[in-house]
Formats: C-alpha cells, sequence, structure tokens
C-alpha cells in the first residue's frame, strides 16, 4: 500500500488556493453523464450530494432511514466552530488551526487542518443564506459561545438542536435537488459492498431493507459519509442504527484504515442505569460553559446535592485546570471524572458520575437567558431523568461518542481506492488523537460543500475510462458475496441473539479501549474478542427470511463488522505504545496523570491494510511533518 497525500506545495495558507488554481474541469454539459454514489445523507453527505447535483452532476444517494432528515447528525446539539470573532476575542484563523492541532495532541496532518480552518466562515454564511436560526445577540449579531479546549468564543450556535437546524438546511438543498431529478434518493437501502473494477471503485452493492432485494448500483465515483463507529462498545452516545459496515467493506476490499483506537469519550452523558440499557444520551458540552462540575469531597456522601456547604465541594476541574477550568477538552475531563469516580467520589445510584450543577448560572443570568441558551437541552434531561436541572444538579459521565479514526484519505478526501472517496467521521483527516467540541460539524459541511465537490471533479476529469461499465463481471462478483454472507447469517441457526454478542463486545472494548489502556488489558482483549467472533457464528440466532424486512438480520451483519473492527482497533492500541490524546496508556502518564506523547518513534498515522481473511492485518504509517506549529506538551492548567 503506498501512502501519498499528495499536499500541494506552497505556503500552508495558500495551498488549498494553488490545489484550486491547478485542479482539473469538467465542462458544465458533461456533468450531467457522470453518476456520483454518495452512501449517507447526514451533514457530510446532504451537503456534498446536494452540492454536487446542483454542479450539473446525476447523484445516486442511499441512506438506511426513512428519510434523508433521520441522520443521526440531527443528534449534535451544541455548535459549530468558526473564525469571525464577532465576540472581539482576538480569534483567528491560526488560532483555531493551532487549537485543533493541539486539542489533537498533534497528531494531525497540518495541511488539512489549516484548509478546515479556512472554510469555517463560509460555512456560516451559507448556512445563514439558508435559513438555518442561529441564535443572535440583542444587536443583531450571530451569537457565539465557548467549548472544551479553547479560550474565545467561536462557536455559533441555534440552542440545543444545532445539529438539527443544519441538517434541515442541508436537506432543503438535498430536496431541492431531487425534485429537480438530479438526485435519485434511495431511502431504507443499506450499502453491503463496493465494487472495483480495474482497481477502481465503480459503484457498490445495497440492500432494500424492506424488500430484502440486494443489487448493484453503477457509479463512476464513490462518496462514503456514513459516520463514525462508536457503537462498536454497544453503549454509546449515537444512534442504535449507526454502524462500521459500509467503511469495513472499504477496508475489506483494500482502503486503508488509519488510526482505528482514536475514539472519543464524551465527558457530559447521562449515566447508565441498567444492565440491559440500550444506549446513552449526550447532554451537550456547550453546558459547560455555565455548569460547574463537582463531587462531594468526602466518600459515601449520603446527603442531596443542594444540602452539600460550597467547602465540601470538590469542583475538581476548576481546581486541576484553573486556566481552562471546566472547558477542558474532551478527553481531559473524561479522564478526571473517571479519576475522581475512581477514588470512590461518585454520585448517584452507580457512583459512577458526577455533578453539573447551574445554580450559580442560573443566579447570574437568569432563568430567561438560561432558557434561551440551552431550555431544550434541560427538558431533554428531565424528560429521561425525571430530575429538572433548575432545582437540582445534573449528573454526567463519560461515554463513547465519535471516532477520530477512520478510512485513511489523502488532501483530496480520496481513500488508498482510487475514485473512492471518505468525507466527515467516516475520514480521519482532521482531528488527530482528540476532536475538539463544535469541530464534528464544521468537518462535515466544509467536506461536502466546499472541498469534495471539487476533488471528485479532479478526479472525474482525469479518468481515461470516464464511465462504469453494469456488464463489468464484478458487478455480478460482488453480488453473489454479499448473498452468501447474508445466507450464511442466517445458516447459524444457533440461539442467542445478536445483541448479546454485541454487549458482550462493548464490555470487553470499554474495558480494554476506553478511557483509558493498558498492555495486559489491550493483549486480553486480543484473545477475548476471536473467542466472541467464533461463538457468534456458532451460536448467532437470526429469524425471518432474506428477501423480506429483516431488522435482525441488517443488526446481526453490523455487529459481525464490530467483532472485527474490535479486534483492530485493540490491535492499534497496543502498538501505539504512547499516550496521546484520548490514547491514554497507563504505562505512559506523568506523575500527575496526564499523557506522555513519543513524538520519536509516533508521530504519524497509523494505516491498516488488510491481508484477507485469517491473516494479520499490516502497519502502514504517514509521517506526519510539521511546518507550522511545533508539537509541545499540552498544558491545559
Amino acid at each position: 500500500m503506498k501512502l501519498d497525500a499528495r499536499i500541494p506545495d506552497g505556503p500552508i495558507e495558500e495551498k488549498w488556493r494553488i490545489w484550486k488554481d491547478n485542479h482539473e474541469l469538467v465542462g458544465p454539459r458533461r456533468r450531467s453523464d457522470h453518476v456520483i454514489a454518495v452512501v449517507g445523507t447526514g451533514l457530510a453527505g446532504a451537503s456534498a450530494a446536494s452540492t454536487l447535483a446542483g454542479m450539473g452532476y446525476h447523484v445516486e444517494a442511499f441512506c438506511y432511514q426513512d428519510s434523508a432528515r433521520r441522520a443521526h447528525s440531527i443528534a449534535a446539539q451544541g455548535g459549530i466552530n468558526a473564525t469571525k470573532d464577532y465576540s472581539n476575542d482576538g480569534d483567528s484563523l491560526h488560532r483555531l488551526f493551532a487549537d485543533t492541532m493541539k486539542g489533537g495532541d498533534f497528531r494531525s496532518r497540518e495541511a488539512n487542518v489549516w484548509r478546515l480552518a479556512e472554510l469555517s466562515t463560509e460555512i456560516i454564511d451559507q448556512a445563514v443564506a439558508q435559513g438555518v436560526p442561529f441564535n443572535r445577540e440583542y444587536g443583531g449579531l450571530l451569537a457565539t459561545r465557548s467549548f472544551g479546549g479553547v479560550l474565545v468564543e467561536r462557536t455559533f450556535y441555534c440552542r440545543g438542536q444545532t445539529g438539527q437546524q443544519l441538517l434541515l438546511g442541508a436537506y432543503g438543498a438535498l430536496s431541492r435537488q431531487i425534485k429537480a431529478g438530479q438526485v435519485n434518493m434511495h431511502t431504507r437501502h443499506e450499502m453491503l459492498d463496493i465494487v472495483l473494477c480495474d482497481g477502481r471503485a465503480r459503484g457498490i452493492v445495497a440492500r432494500d431493507l424492506v424488500t430484502g432485494e440486494t443489487r448493484s448500483h453503477p457509479a463512476d465515483a464513490v462518496v462514503l459519509a456514513t459516520g463514525g463507529y462508536s457503537n462498536v462498545y454497544f453503549l454509546s452516545t449515537n444512534a442504535m442504527g449507526c454502524n462500521v459496515t459500509a467503511i469495513w467493506r472499504a477496508y475489506r476490499r483494500g482502503a486503508g484504515f488509519a488510526n482505528p483506537c482514536f475514539t472519543q469519550i464524551h465527558p457530559t452523558c447521562i449515566p447508565a442505569t441498567a444492565e440491559h440499557q440500550s444506549k446513552l444520551t449526550l447532554m451537550s458540552e456547550s453546558l459547560r460553559n455555565d455548569g460547574r462540575v463537582w463531587v462531594p469531597r468526602s466518600r459515601g456522601e449520603e446527603r442531596e446535592p443542594g444540602a452539600i456547604p460550597e467547602d465540601e465541594r470538590y469542583y475538581f476541574l476548576e481546581e486541576m485546570y484553573p486556566r481552562y477550568g471546566n472547558l477542558v477538552p474532551r478527553d481531559v475531563a473524561s479522564r478526571a471524572a473517571k479519576h475522581v469516580c475512581d477514588q470512590g467520589l461518585g454520585v448517584g445510584p452507580t457512583e459512577r458520575a458526577v455533578y453539573m450543577d447551574f445554580r450559580d448560572a442560573i443566579a447570574q443570568r437568569g432563568e430567561q437567558e438560561m432558557a434561551s441558551r440551552y431550555g431544550n437541552l434541560f427538558d431533554l434531561y428531565e424528560q429521561i431523568t425525571g430530575e429538572t436541572p433548575w432545582h437540582e444538579p445534573m449528573r454526567i459521565y463519560p461515554a463513547p461518542h465519535y471516532a477520530m479514526g477512520g478510512l485513511w484519505v489523502d488532501y483530496s478526501l480520496q481513500t488508498t481506492i482510487p475514485g473512492l472517496f471518505a468525507i466527515g467521521e467516516a475520514n480521519f483527516s482532521d482531528h488527530g488523537a482528540n476532536r475538539l467540541g463544535a469541530s464534528a460539524m464544521m468537518q462535515c459541511l466544509a467536506d461536502g460543500y466546499f472541498v469534495l465537490p471539487h476533488t471528485v471533479t479532479d478526479y472525474l476529469a482525469r479518468l481515461e475510462q470516464p464511465h462504469a461499465d453494469p456488464g463489468h463481471p464484478a458487478f455480478a462478483e460482488v453480488e453473489d458475496s454479499v448473498q452468501e454472507r447474508l445466507e450464511r447469517l442466517l445458516r447459524v441457526d444457533g440461539r442467542t441473539p445478536a445483541s448479546h454478542f454485541h454487549r458482550e463486545l462493548g464490555k470487553v472494548m470499554l474495558d480494554a479501549c476506553g478511557v483509558s489502556r493498558s498492555r495486559p488489558r489491550l493483549e486480553r482483549a486480543l484473545r477475548e474478542i476471536p473467542e466472541i467472533g467464533k461463538r457468534f457464528w456458532s451460536e448467532l440466532k437470526v429469524g425471518g427470511e432474506e428477501r423480506s424486512l429483516n431488522q435482525s438480520l441488517e443488526y446481526a451483519g453490523r455487529v459481525a463488522d464490530f467483532i472485527e473492527l474490535g479486534e483492530l482497533m485493540c490491535r492499534d492500541a497496543l502498538v501505539r505504545d504512547e499516550s496521546c490524546g484520548c490514547h491514554l496508556r497507563e504505562e505512559h502518564q506523568g506523575a500527575d496523570g496526564e499523557p506522555i506523547r513519543d513524538d520519536t518513534r509516533f508521530a504519524n498515522v497509523a494505516v491498516w491494510e488488510n491481508q484477507g481473511r485469517g491473516a494479520p492485518p499490516v502497519r502502514h504509517v504517514e509521517e506526519l511533518e510539521f511546518g507550522e506549529i511545533k508539537p509541545k506538551t499540552r498544558n491545559y492548567r
């Protein structure tokens, strides 16, 4: 596998302009001849599909939901970053770039991060033009607030439902192109494999989840915008349908998988309360602007939180990190919360929670102002827990949330398979070892609206054989392979549902590859996960038929992929013998518990290449270069 990031020469602030000035074009009258498959219609996929269609390309778009507007992007709450500096904090493009590099613990590609920061302001302009109802200050300017890991207010927001409003904007643009006939929307379809013709991505095989029919969909280029894989942990903040299948099929076909062990554990989630709970709920990081995080100073505290006096409260983030306080990055806050709970200071029935208290902010700002910022989040918490944050603190605890790892892509967002592109959370490119809050939606929309339309155009313009051949034997071969796998899942005919194996895998993954990792636990997981896989393929029970609506069959296929992914994640975490960002190896931390990086051996992107069933994957590296900002030890104290 050859890794060539294809980063253009020139100063970092000029690279994207240089690339655009020199990329090849497809004439407006020729664009309608090309078919582009876009898999996933969240923020990244909907923005990409609508923009490509608006340029004149024909787009075949796929989602497993019954509507594109049900994508998991709708659950994003807190906001989206941009460097407009309306708050006059001294923010700048370079500061957003530097904060993102530092937040990712210097495991990101500089050129991609700079481009992301550069495009951030255009995203806000685009969203405002679409009618996205951002909060505004009294004078009319768009309102901003802070997120973790920064000392400025650069996050634009729509109360606590920013993802929903941004997705509605992208969905409106997509719907316009569907009505115009430029987008053919395949709802309730799941991509199960990629078709390669002579080494290039030339289409996909998808299953109609209503009828059970599987068939090929030829395309001149394929775009994966299918999100992340945090559901490998079983309990996560992701929607229950979120899965790794699309990018895992790409990996099995030869696409490199980058940094799979880089997964983010979000510090502010409603804690698990029952053994058979099916998912967890995120409480936006924006709440840390006004919520003070604390635990009692004494173990075994039985008093109600309101009865505990101020001097008996341990505001551990404020005391440990006085400069950033409650707005430290997510990986730092999650480790601190786990640490105080491990010390026996946790609260709630399970003692695996900490308080997030809004008493002081309500007294200072007033209920009306707090409701304008967080009203729907307070309502959501009360609906789930039966407790109101207006009168008592929230209880929160870290939970799996986001995957910084994903398919390796070059500067053009193209994977190691020519013609296969990955955007948004499906790729690895921008966040290194830890994503800063409010940067996910920024990346999704930068990729979809402003980067991918140019890079796909450049790819199509250079093709010697511009169009897919539906008669190529590869299409029938991949269809047969997909059919055989579905039949294999149905043939097992055991007695154990897929959810049992998924829950078992999640416990192993959270213990071995969660907030902290260690060699003994990772080595144990690498023995346990293959055993889970063996039992899955001998004891699995899938009811129903293949040619019908069969959600247990869908789920079983996704769990099978999660089991294989879990093994790769633990392998990657074991080899990366350092601590960086979310990846805290307990063997590599200072006396204060902070991570210790190894820039000599691991200032790189680990890219794994599949070698086929039964053979261990091969690890390649893309060495990272730091010309604009030199790596240094992160310090948020």
